[in-house]
């Protein structure tokens, strides 16, 4: 006997939005469904959606399932969560949104909360014009044969949903629960996960330092900074010095430390200094280095 919760109860026998959604051609109306699962497995949903093609917003939500009471209440539950919202907002919910909203689901039964999420996604992916046939999720191979699971719907349920064992796996996506030929590939999948994620920390930690290199710029080495720094002087510091009847030319690059001569009316001119630090340091601070010191040699 399942230990149900009493808003799983209310929803079991009085659930909200049973049906389906006719379409009656209204102007800037769509009707569209998903659907998963199967009769033969035991469990199938489809799910109605009424949508505003404007603001791209759910006006209304139904469902038809086939299933046990959780599948019921976490189908009934799916609607109310979802009436109101874009539909980029109702993407991001998830099972366990689902089962929170029922105060919560035995765990052999998330199967039922992630069935919803699964069949919302299709409905969505149907009106975007995704077929659902070439979704990602689909591309992988079949590993559980009884209930039609692949191998990426595995990886994503055991990622999304933090699962470490097969029993946690059969009871989110029943894989597993059938002949149990699949278990060792449930297991395979469960460890490459695992090793996926105790590697993530280290792979994080080397895309950041790559990704930090590539956004600093690169130190100037001496050539290049003697380099930049006799460009400046010649295309924007002369041009304006040789107007007045001065001049500058570049003597030597110590460190951080220029040192340039300062010739014709510059260097006997009373304002020299002001030259040096206005005309010419600011100059090659914004331009090259923002740490350089210009000094006058005689």
């Amino acid at each position: 006997m399942w230990d149900y919760t009493e808003k799983v109860l209310e929803h079991f026998y009085n659930p909200q939005n049973q049906g389906a959604i006719a379409d009656t051609d209204e102007p800037g109306i769509a009707i569209v469904y998903g659907e998963v699962g199967s009769i033969a497995c035991g469990d199938a949903l489809r799910l109605h959606l009424k949508i505003e093609i404007e603001s791209d917003r759910i006006l209304d939500s139904r469902f038809q399932t086939f299933g046990c009471t959780s599948a019921i209440a976490s189908s009934s539950a799916l609607t109310e969560l979802i009436k109101g919202l874009t539909l980029d907002e109702a993407l991001n919910i998830s099972n366990h949104d689902i089962a929170n909203f029922l105060g919560g689901l035995p765990e052999a039964k998330m199967h039922c909360s992630v069935m919803g999420q699964e069949a919302l996604e299709a409905a969505i992916f149907k009106y975007r014009g995704i077929e659902v046939e070439v979704h990602e999720e689909d591309e992988g191979a079949l590993v559980c044969t009884c209930f039609g699971v692949s191998d990426n719907r595995i990886r994503r349920v055991v990622i999304e949903n933090n699962l470490t064992t097969v029993e946690q796996v059969t009871n989110y996506v029943k894989a597993g629960g059938g002949c149990g030929s699949c278990l060792v590939d449930i297991e395979d999948i469960l460890a490459a996960v695992a090793e996926e994620r105790a590697a993530m920390p280290a792979k994080l930690a080397a895309e950041i330092a790559i990704a930090q290199e590539t956004t600093q710029p690169r130190a100037l080495t001496n050539v290049q900074k003697i380099t930049l720094i006799q460009q400046v002087l010649s295309e924007e510091v002369r041009p304006v010095l040789m107007a007045d009847g001065g001049d500058v030319e570049l003597y030597d690059v110590d460190g951080d430390r220029v040192q340039v001569l300062l010739k014709g009316a510059c260097g006997s001119c009373e304002s020299s200094t002001a030259t040096l630090k206005i005309a010419i340091e600011a100059r090659l601070r914004e331009r090259v280095l923002p740490n350089l010191v210009v000094e006058a040699v005689s």
